[in-house]
């Protein structure tokens, strides 16, 4: 896998990977920024969010599970220090759907984290992970 990242202005750059998807990425107004793009850090957030979001609903649907919702959410703990690394990170899984099977879903949760997300494996070297669930039935 190559990416790269190219310089536009100030402290605004685009990313830019093999799949030729390109995102900004910026600084806060406060750092000498412009606002206009994702923080380094908020992008790793996002893709342990995503790989294990792929994961999780790829085998709840294979599970013949009815989601009609799902989200992911992240929050992340900072270290106060300079290099502000991840101190702790909690992953909330929220389905929402007809009878969803609550072991369907631990299971799929476990799957995740203990084998298919390479995300969430390269982090949990370095900050503890935690997680939860919950489960909203729809008519």
């Amino acid at each position: 896998m190559d990416v790269s990242v190219t310089w536009r202005r100030g402290l605004s750059f685009t990313g830019t990977a093999d799949s030729g998807f390109q995102v900004p990425l910026g600084a806060d107004a406060s750092v000498g920024g412009d606002n206009d793009g994702f923080r380094p850090l908020e992008l790793m957030a996002v893709s342990l969010a995503g790989c294990t979001a792929m994961d999780v609903i790829s085998i709840l649907r294979k599970k013949g599970q009815e989601v009609d919702a799902f989200e992911v959410r992240v929050h992340s703990e900072r270290a106060e220090e300079h290099p502000r690394v991840f101190t702790k990170m909690h992953i909330t899984y929220v389905v929402s759907g007809r009878a969803i099977d609550q072991a369907a879903f631990e299971r799929a949760i476990e799957l995740s984290v203990t084998r298919y997300c390479p995300a969430q494996a390269m982090l949990s070297k370095a900050v503890q992970i935690t997680h939860a669930h919950e489960i909203h039935s729809t008519p």
